[in-house]
């Protein structure tokens, strides 16, 4: 029987999540939030079982971050360990593989100057994750460390689904091609889709959604994106919280003509659209929801813009495949939106798409498929799990 404990990070800008799974029966055994690290008002929310607790200590990097939820595992009263020789190994999501990493690796020192070379893509989150890493390596030494690429599922895409209509030299010389995102959680709810739907995933066409505060669709054409909504960076694709989605290049070039500078562009395309912006309400589409069904033209106009968004990628896709035999929902907006689902998909009935409210109203976080008995494409909800993904990835490379 397997006994591998693996450690499980995910380290942003100024965060880290974490689990530790028992890898016999795939438990969860503890798992944790670190909040703004290097900022005031750093605090750490532990979850063992059922209870939670809650520290707020002062905590300048994630290397102190990593040392503390260590403590916290192996704690008399926090802790699911006894010593720090039960973690086998550790997985580590990076956000940017680039293109030589199409799986995930047994993280070496070539590894790393990969992900090093991936800054400049990356800028905010590999040198997070890097820190990680390099904090795992030197508290645990001789412990296999894993790195998960966030783009690596997406790099079976075409070149035509990647390589954008600017001079080919920018590709050449500074690899500008589309790489998207949110791979461990489209490869995650596709290859469950296919369990569920009892075929092989190499048989079937699935449109995937990942819709949270950041989203993406992908295209899983028989196990494989061959498309995917993100691109270079985080910003295009379907309309999010504060990001704005798809935008013609003539409105940035205007606004930069307007006197903002790129860094206040950046600003305003990442932090300030999106539902906030065209809403003024919320970047939280909860809040949205509830002011449009009060009334709030405004947050009923980025409702629907959000909606018609997710139809027009969900059509295209299955344009892309040549038809769909499956949609996935998932991710915060995707598990418990029930009214998203129902208006992304209306109007689809001609591709063969048909929801039984039924089975959607009221639904959160749950797995179900919602389609209707009759529907030709069937329908799902499936509740993302990245942790598990890099886990069984971890597994299998550090043995």
């Amino acid at each position: 029987m397997c006994k591998m404990k693996i450690l499980v990070l995910n380290c942003g800008s100024s965060s880290l999540k974490y689990q530790l799974f028992d890898m016999k029966g795939e438990e969860v055994l503890a798992k944790g939030l670190v909040e703004r690290i290097g900022i005031s008002g750093s605090r750490v929310k532990h979850t063992k079982g059922e209870s939670s607790t809650v520290h707020e200590p002062d905590i300048q990097d994630h290397a102190q971050a990593i040392k503390i939820v260590l403590e916290l595992l192996t704690g008399p009263d926090t802790g699911v360990i006894g010593d720090l020789s039960e973690i086998t190994a550790v997985g580590h999501r990076v956000v940017h593989g680039g293109e030589k990493n199409t799986k995930s690796v047994l993280i070496s020192q070539d590894v790393v100057k990969g992900i090093e070379e991936c800054i400049p893509l990356a800028p905010l989150h590999n040198p997070a994750n890097l820190m990680g890493i390099r904090a795992m390596q030197e508290i645990l030494p001789g412990v296999p460390n894993v790195a998960a690429f966030d783009t690596a599922f997406h790099q079976t895409m075409p070149q035509e689904a990647y390589i954008y209509g600017v001079p080919f030299e920018y590709y050449e010389k500074d690899k500008v091609r589309r790489y998207s995102f949110h791979g461990t959680s489209h490869q995650f709810v596709s290859s469950r889709a296919a369990e569920i739907l009892g075929k092989s995933i190499e048989s079937i066409k699935i449109i995937t959604c990942h819709l949270g505060n950041g989203s993406s669709l992908a295209a899983v054409d028989r196990g494989k994106s061959v498309d995917s909504s993100l691109g270079m960076g985080t910003s295009c694709g379907i309309l999010m919280g504060t990001r704005c989605g798809d935008v013609d290049a003539s409105v940035l070039l205007h606004l930069l003509e307007q006197g903002n500078s790129p860094s206040e562009l950046s600003d305003i395309l990442h932090k300030k659209s999106g539902l906030l912006g065209i809403s003024g309400v919320s970047s939280d589409l909860r809040d949205v929801e509830t002011a449009a069904a009060k009334g709030d033209k405004r947050a009923k106009l980025a409702c629907d813009i959000l909606y018609r968004s997710i139809k027009k990628y969900i059509a295209a896709y299955a344009a892309v495949m040549g038809g769909v035999d499956a949609i996935v929902f998932t991710a915060g907006i995707g598990e418990n939106s029930d009214v998203t689902r129902k208006a992304a998909t209306e109007g689809l009935e001609f591709m063969g798409v048909k929801i039984d409210d039924a089975k959607n109203d009221g639904l959160r976080g749950k797995e179900a498929v919602i389609s209707a008995d009759d529907s030709k494409v069937t329908v799902l909800v499936i509740p993302t799990n990245e942790e598990l993904v890099i886990a069984r990835d971890t597994q299998r490379l550090a043995k």
